[in-house]
């Protein structure tokens, strides 16, 4: 049965006839949400590459742990050694020291400079307009909401309400190149938050969400709908959904032959030879592995 479905994209409002939802199309733009009686809110995250339209597979089961435990450091490593040299967000760092650790999938959302007719308290409260609202409502447990500010660091894009508004959702974390506000709140959180430095200004001073769900840059780094992101106390890398699983399972080997050329260095070893480990290093870490497996 075909139904009326409307939806609201750069603050347009549209009816579509839609097919039943197992073979529902939606606009190119990821930004579609269900109209409800009261208001808009909302759809799924995006299930399909917004550049190729294939559905997306889901992560491979323990990615996100195993990328969060590699860290930032050895997964930008991995991501060079396959030929991707630019990976971490510049200028992006943890709000807090120490760090909260992150990964989760990236849930995007793109701004252009605030225009001055509508940058008011009564027109951005509205919705559907206020897509910032819709941003923080729309991302889900696990994933993480990524703004493109542009580096624009004359207002924070949320505060401590927001914020806890995530943390206590499940979110695993907000990322922006731009600012954040009420800090020491947000902190309080718990919310895993990175950004580009602290701006007391509200985003409605500056910030206008116009989508969401589409590629941004993040950092001056692409960051596509269902990307991984992780971060800790080195920053932010966006890893491509696509290797994600590849990079977690080589980044996890790497970690760990490190931690054994480590122990090596610390006990005494001469770094020649034992970092990076020649064949005779590998050989005795193998062993060393093959006997935790046992155990």
């Amino acid at each position: 049965m075909i139904a009326k479905t409307r939806w609201a994209d750069n603050n347009r409002r549209h009816e579509v006839a839609t097919p039943p939802l197992a073979d529902a199309t939606w606009p190119s733009s990821s930004a579609a949400w269900v109209l409800s009686d009261e208001s808009i809110v909302p759809m799924d995250f995006p299930t399909h590459d917004v550049l190729t339209g294939e559905r997306l597979a889901p992560l491979a089961e323990g990615t996100l742990e195993k990328l969060k435990k590699v860290g930032v450091a050895g997964i930008v490593t991995e991501l060079f050694k396959r030929g991707l040299r630019d990976t971490s967000l510049l200028g992006v760092m943890p709000l807090r020291d120490p760090a909260v650790p992150m990964a989760g999938e990236a849930f995007t959302a793109r701004t252009i400079p605030m225009r001055l007719d509508i940058g008011t308290p009564d027109f951005m409260e509205k919705l559907p307009r206020n897509l910032q609202r819709l941003a923080v409502t729309g991302v889900g447990a696990g994933q993480v909401l990524c703004v493109d500010a542009r580096g624009d660091m004359r207002a924070g894009f949320m505060g401590d309400i927001l914020a806890a508004s995530l943390a206590v959702r499940g979110v695993a974390g907000i990322v922006t190149d731009g600012g954040l506000r009420d800090t020491a709140g947000i902190a309080e959180t718990g919310l895993a938050a990175y950004c580009a430095g602290r701006a007391p200004a509200g985003s409605q001073a500056h910030l206008h969400i116009v989508d969401l769900n589409v590629p941004i840059a993040c950092g001056g780094r692409p960051v596509f709908p269902g990307d991984v992101l992780v971060g800790d106390s080195e920053g932010v890398v966006a890893v491509p959904r696509t290797i994600a699983a590849e990079v977690a399972e080589a980044g996890a080997e790497q970690a760990d032959l490190e931690a054994f050329c480590l122990e090596r260095i610390k006990a005494g070893a001469p770094l020649i030879n034992t970092y990076p480990p020649d064949a005779k290093t590998r050989a005795a870490w193998q062993a060393t592995r093959k006997d935790r497996q046992q155990d």
